[in-house]
């Protein structure tokens, strides 16, 4: 299983493997050609209040991983499309790209972490 975070900014390279955008918000400045994804799972990130509460605050990083834990594990539609991340990774490198400026303190760590633990 090999899974790769990536930020779409900063995606010049265009890493090869199932290219998978991870955002509930399509990134500003990038078009769906320039992208090149293989698919855009916004279900699976986390739900606008708890994202709107967790402003990508560090001091709120730990508490905001429990909860989007728990927003998953409650939720069969993320719970789906966390199995479909899990299928796609198994063949073939998983890319999942995101917007957010800070590459450590964000919902795709989250999800690397659920993925690579296979327990959810």
């Amino acid at each position: 299983m090999s899974i790769i975070l990536k930020r779409i900014y900063d995606d010049k390279d265009q890493l090869s493997g199932n290219r998978i955008l991870v955002d509930r918000v399509w990134p500003r400045g990038i078009s769906q050609e320039d992208a090149n994804l293989d698919d855009w799972m916004k279900e699976i990130a986390p739900s606008t209040s708890l994202r709107k509460w967790f402003d990508h605050d560090p001091d709120k990083f730990e508490e905001f991983k429990k909860a989007y834990k728990k927003e998953i594990k409650e939720d069969s539609e993320k719970q789906a499309k966390l199995n479909e991340l899990k299928d796609k990774s198994v063949n073939e490198r998983l890319v999942l790209l995101y917007g957010a400026k800070d590459e450590e303190v964000n919902h795709v760590v989250v999800l690397k972490e659920m993925l690579e633990d296979g327990k959810f």
